[in-house]
């Protein structure tokens, strides 16, 4: 919904925290505003790396942000 992947090089993707919040803030509200969602739950993700800890064979840990939004 964000980018255009057939223009743009975004390898893995935007910031997740980032994108939702974009995502969030434009169709999502609207649509609750418009009553056609009446629960949503955003989760935002991410990894917890460097650019060296792929080529050592070590674990990528992840983080997420829940949030639970009810009209």
């Amino acid at each position: 919904m964000i980018f255009d992947k057939e223009n743009q090089d975004t390898h893995s993707g935007g910031s997740g925290c980032a994108c939702c919040a974009s995502i969030f803030s434009g169709y999502i509200f609207n649509q609750l505003k418009q009553k056609n969602f009446k629960k949503i739950l955003l989760v935002a993700t991410g990894a917890l790396m460097n650019a060296t800890s792929s080529q050592q064979g070590e674990s990528i840990p992840g983080i997420a942000h829940a949030i639970s939004i009810e009209i």
